[in-house]
């Protein structure tokens, strides 16, 4: 039998699928860490559900809308269910493999806006928005780039963004934007003069691990974008995503070492998230200098970004997520526009005698993107707050979204962390909680 290199495509896009996947458990750790002790489990159980109902729903009608047959050039109306895929073929079981792929792209969209609201959303109301992301949302935008729509008829060469830095990144951070001004921010952020109060999250331990493992799935994320290992360029993105994760990290700390004279681990932490969503978009299309060019300003856009919305836009984001996602990922898709290498893949930006065509293609993307997606969340945001409700109780914030949400604790040994209220069923297994616990009424750091 004739060897055909289409299996190795599939084994290369599979292996890639389970390292993106795995940076769902590292976006659960960093959110996790960056928030407070007593929502622990609310987070994780956010994340789990990103998975879960996105995987779903994306299946149902979130593929077909992105990738099927797309003659309107604005949303697919084919391959619902994966009703047109022949499992009797090679390039059915690849269309699989591309599809589970795709999968967790969604998945990772759909969980960057879980961040962003963290700490006074209801349970319910997320749920409902994340169907809405992987459902409409997401699909749609990502149907005009990657599923033939008009953003990649665009220019001479279409709107470029290799891996996701706006299709995926941005996407969720304009989401997750609109969701946090529909929500508002949490008590005690602010104060009646509206300056920020520090809330700090209960381990940069947990958050350190997420990055880490962010960092590691990232691989994955952009390589694995190829949906080939029968190439070479593999290797150029493999080095491209390193060096900008890097050179996000270092512009994090020396930035925040210049505005507050301290090495700012949080900071640092995203910048370097910063540094990997800015090269997302030209990772197989710049040289390493250029990478880390685009990951250094990446680190320094986020820093930039989130004192512009805690402290002049009074957005609360407690993870950082719509600075890392939706402006970094803005400017890294600006800059294949301005850092593209023909020597590296296929077309110059401005600085390498390309012109400016392609970095308004760019510019027309990146404000597609924002006027789309931040436009739609808004609105399905506002119409969960006007029937459900978006916004936890003031009681619930204060005692916790896991024990008002969950009936759970994240960590159970740990009481004056994690204050209990009275119910008559168990908080968790063989444990019921006394009966008249009072309510703490401090909201701890």
């Amino acid at each position: 039998m004739e060897y055909n290199p289409i299996y190795l495509d599939i084994v290369w896009v599979l292996f890639a699928t389970a390292l993106v996947f795995l940076m769902q458990a590292g976006f659960a750790m960093l959110e996790a860490g960056a928030t407070r002790a007593k929502n622990a489990a609310n987070i994780i159980m956010k994340n789990v559900m990103d998975v879960s109902i996105g995987s779903l729903v994306f299946w149902m009608v979130g593929f077909g809308f992105m990738f099927g047959a797309n003659k309107s050039g604005w949303i697919g109306t084919s391959n619902f269910f994966l009703s047109d895929i022949d499992p009797a073929t090679d390039s059915g079981m690849f269309d699989f493999a591309f599809f589970i792929f795709q999968t967790v792209f969604a998945a990772t969209a759909a969980t960057i806006i879980s961040g962003a609201v963290s700490e006074r959303t209801k349970f319910a109301a997320y749920l409902i928005y994340t169907v809405a992301v992987t459902a409409f949302i997401y699909p749609i935008f990502g149907s005009w780039v990657w599923g033939g729509g008009w953003l990649s008829e665009l220019g001479d060469n279409g709107f470029m963004d290799f891996a996701g830095s706006t299709v995926v990144h941005s996407v969720g951070g304009w989401a997750a934007l609109a969701g946090a001004i529909v929500v508002g921010p949490r008590l005690g952020k602010y104060t009646a003069g509206k300056s920020p109060v520090a809330i700090p999250g209960h381990s940069i331990t947990l958050a350190a691990l997420g990055v880490f493992i962010l960092w590691f799935g990232w691989f994955g994320f952009n390589a694995g974008s190829t949906v080939s290992g029968n190439t070479g360029l593999i290797a150029i993105i493999a080095v491209t995503t390193n060096l900008a994760a890097a050179a996000g990290g270092v512009a994090a700390l020396t930035l925040s070492y210049l505005l507050w004279k301290r090495f700012d681990a949080s900071m640092t932490l995203n910048g370097v998230i910063g540094g990997l969503v800015a090269i997302t978009a030209g990772t197989a299309n710049m040289s390493p200098a250029m990478a880390a060019l685009t990951g250094l300003i990446g680190g320094m856009v986020v820093v930039g970004a989130i004192v512009l919305l805690d402290r002049k836009l009074k957005v609360d984001d407690p993870v950082g997520a719509i600075a890392v996602h939706g402006f970094a990922g803005a400017w890294g898709t600006i800059a294949v526009g301005l850092f593209a290498s023909a020597t590296y893949g296929g077309v110059d930006g401005l600085f390498f005698g390309g012109g400016v065509g392609q970095l308004l293609v760019q510019l027309t993307g990146v404000a597609a993107a924002f006027l789309f997606v931040f436009s739609t969340s808004f609105i399905v945001f506002k119409v969960i707050d006007m029937t459900i409700g978006m916004r936890a109780s003031d009681e619930d914030q204060i005692r916790g979204l896991d024990i008002s949400e969950h009936q759970a604790a994240g960590y159970p040994d740990f009481a004056p962390a994690i204050p209990l209220v009275s119910y008559s069923t168990p908080v968790l297994s063989g444990a019921a909680v006394p009966s008249g616990a009072a309510i703490d009424e401090t909201i701890e750091s």
